[in-house]
């Protein structure tokens, strides 16, 4: 009976989450497609040129449905976007959704290598940042994460080419692989790393690799930086605790304590930090795909906002605060699912 209770609650749960997914994503789409119609662009001008007689434009303008009231194109603009259509790119010529679904891997692929350096060093750092609390070890750890969520992001991509590639000529340069290797992996998933391997070309993995690591590497700093403040704040209120006190007692080393006890209990709220930071990286690879010349959504976007091409840039800016949004909400389901805490709160 209680077990049926507690189910029933979670679904309950569950559901209003999605509810509240589904508004959020409206308010979204709602806030996004204003702003592209206050804008001070002329999409229809973008189109049909300049110079183009007064029929041609009243015909093009009707022809977008922007001689209709806001709150009409808003609703023809949310039923063509539950059936694909984004619109039609004046940057391309091509439908918008074709262009984000060819540029979107980019970006996936660049904010999913960036997240896992960030990670894999960010955790780290902030563990023992707290092991090792007010020394110079803590107080060094907490300037490099200062420097990394304070400098930005564009600065650290421009100096990290000037030395990393033209000085020291250690990675490859702006692009995601060379000119010469292009047309040769088959386009699979889109990633360029995933692709080669899949082919067999190690040589073009290889090269791909020294493309997108310092970008790569660019971005996950900012994500590091948050990473390592947020696991030192974890740890720090984990070995406050009895049980961790009783562990030192008992002459546990702090390598143990950190491995099997802090980071198993901080690993949850790890998870939404994880999220977070995931979420931020895909929209803070705008700046870093422009500085590098990355093919992902960032580089299309800004390309589309210079001409004016409001359909791809609100599609855009949908698609990633879209992807933001899902994150969020499959941490925070992970979060109820792992946590007992919740279970028992429920």
């Amino acid at each position: 009976m209680a077990r049926s209770v507690m189910k029933s609650v979670a679904s309950m749960k569950l559901g209003q989450r999605v509810i509240q997914l589904l508004l959020s994503l409206l308010v979204l789409i709602a806030v996004t497609f204003v702003i592209g119609r206050v804008l001070p662009t002329d999409p229809v001008g973008t189109l049909v040129g300049e110079l183009a007689d007064p029929e041609a434009y009243a015909a093009m303008r009707a022809r977008l449905g922007l001689d209709q009231p806001v709150l009409v194109q808003f609703g023809h603009y949310v039923w063509n976007m539950l059936h694909g259509d984004l619109g039609v790119a004046a940057l391309t010529g091509n439908p918008v959704a074709e262009d984000l679904w060819r540029a979107f891997p980019a970006t996936l692929e660049l904010a999913t290598l960036a997240i896992v350096l960030s990670m894999l060093i960010g955790v780290p750092l902030g563990l023992t940042a707290a092991l090792r609390r007010d020394t110079w070890v803590d107080q060094t750890i907490r300037v490099i994460s200062l420097v990394g969520h304070s400098v930005p992001v564009f600065w650290l991509g421009m100096i990290g080419l000037l030395i990393f590639y033209a000085i020291l000529q250690v990675v490859g340069g702006p692009g995601r692989i060379d000119v010469y290797y292009e047309g040769i992996v088959p386009n699979v998933t889109g990633m360029i790393l995933v692709d080669s391997l899949l082919a067999g070309e190690t040589d073009i993995f290889r090269n791909a690799l020294t493309h997108i690591i310092l970008p790569a590497s660019m971005l996950a700093y900012a994500a590091m930086a948050y990473i390592t403040r947020m696991t030192r704040s974890f740890a720090l209120e984990q070995l406050s605790q009895d049980y961790v006190i009783a562990a030192r007692a008992k002459g546990v080393s702090p390598a143990k304590i950190l491995g099997r006890h802090i980071l198993p209990n901080i690993g949850v709220q790890l998870i939404t930090v994880a999220a977070i930071s995931y979420g931020s990286l895909l929209e803070g690879a705008v700046v870093t795909e422009v500085v590098f010349s990355w093919p992902g959504i960032g580089q299309y976007m800004t390309s589309a906002l210079l001409i004016g091409d409001i359909n791809a840039v609100v599609a855009a800016t949908i698609i990633i605060g879209v992807v933001f949004m899902l994150l969020n909400f499959l941490s925070d389901i992970a979060y109820t699912l792992l946590d007992p805490r919740t279970k028992e709160a429920a």
